[in-house]
């Protein structure tokens, strides 16, 4: 009860001082996260993360940009003049210019006595010169705290990640025809760009994968001027950003015919994904979805031939915290959002296959985003 307590305290702080601005929900969750792992003051500076917060872009560069948040509500914004925000922002600014030393005045605003938290992306440079001046009694690893707090959407979250998918499952659709018009894997990447600036895309979230045959068989290929040919497996992983959330799928289609080793591959990793999306549930671990897709290519014989974890987190950035792997035992929670994306890559049989959906959490399993058809598909040669 005192806790929660002093959480409403915080929060008629924030509105006493007109920090109206900032996304309520989601600063009271970092700050009672704070709260509970003994990190009574944090300082932000992933562009990221200080978006989810506060709804406004930010990207300094090489100059200093720091979200400080308190527990006692004291928070600040620490923003080269460089950078003049317009609209209110929901904290108080502080400026600084070029010939100031930022961190400097940063350390004005800390509690010199209590332990900092900093995020994974702020320069040493930034992080040394604080800890020169003194600025807190010890230093740790804020970063999970907004990782775990953005690993779960919301609902407003949530219709953002299903709308952006939905372009997605169109621009599947138009990209498939191409494989055979006798492009090169770079000219059907350029072509992947041109149909998400056609959607209303404002960019791709990922350079996207348009592999053929050979490279297709190689998870960490580079998109090259390699052209496709018949029987030829065709790896189209895709995804753009839509309102500032990120999509992602990938199928795997074939070029005028498949053979039947090929099919019999392309069935393995589609029950894989199937038994994946299964096991993504609350209650289970993220490595009981990788695991339900990895044991089954294990055991039709193909296990050292899937050489990468099953899924990725995924919201504001393509890759976000919270991996699908065998190693992390996290419980899934209602409102992860990530993908299940098993394969299986036979380089010297020039055949690789990889399908991949993203699901959304629900109370009682999950939803998946991707509608695109998972049925095999041959494409014919014009």
């Amino acid at each position: 009860m005192e806790r929660i307590g002093g959480l409403l305290l915080i929060l008629n702080v924030f509105l006493k001082k007109g920090w109206g601005k900032m996304d309520q929900n989601k600063v009271s969750r970092v700050l009672k996260s704070m709260e509970e792992k003994g990190v009574s003051q944090m300082i932000i500076s992933d562009p990221v993360a200080i978006f989810y917060l506060t709804g406004k872009w930010i990207f300094p560069g090489e100059r200093l940009l720091a979200l400080y948040l308190n527990v006692n509500g004291n928070h600040q914004m620490i923003i080269n003049k460089l950078f003049p925000q317009e609209s209110d922002l929901g904290v108080a600014i502080t400026y600084y210019d070029d010939i100031e030393d930022g961190v400097e005045i940063l350390s004005r605003f800390v509690e010199k006595d209590k332990v900092m938290g900093i995020d994974k992306t702020w320069p040493s440079k930034f992080l040394i010169r604080l800890q020169e001046l003194g600025g807190g009694s010890k230093f740790v690893n804020g970063s999970p705290i907004i990782d775990y707090i953005r690993m779960v959407k919301d609902e407003k979250e949530q219709e953002l990640m299903r709308e952006s998918s939905r372009i997605n499952d169109i621009a599947m659709e138009r990209i498939i025809p191409w494989v055979v018009k006798g492009l090169t894997e770079k000219e059907l990447n350029a072509k992947m760009r041109e149909i998400y600036k056609e959607l209303g895309c404002e960019d791709v979230s990922f350079d996207p994968i348009t592999a053929y045959g050979h490279g297709a068989a190689d998870p960490h290929h580079v998109t090259d001027d390699s052209k496709g040919k018949r029987g030829d497996c065709v790896i189209l992983d895709i995804g753009a950003f839509k309102d500032n959330y990120a999509s992602d799928m990938t199928r795997t289609v074939f070029i005028g015919e498949v053979s039947d080793r090929a099919r019999e591959i392309y069935d393995i990793v589609c029950e894989a994904n199937r038994r994946g999306i299964e096991a993504a549930k609350p209650g289970n671990r993220m490595c009981d979805v990788d695991l339900a897709a990895r044991n089954y290519i294990e055991e039709k014989g193909y296990g050292q031939y899937f050489t990468h974890r099953t899924g990725h987190s995924i919201g504001l950035e393509d890759h976000e915290f919270g991996d699908v792997s065998s190693v992390n035992e996290d419980i899934i929670q209602v409102g992860q959002c990530f993908s299940v994306e098993p394969g299986i890559y036979l380089p010297d049989e020039n055949i690789g296959v990889r399908i991949e959906d993203l699901v959304i959490i629900t109370e009682d399993g999950c939803e998946v985003l991707n509608h695109f058809t998972k049925d095999l598909i041959v494409v014919p040669e014009e």
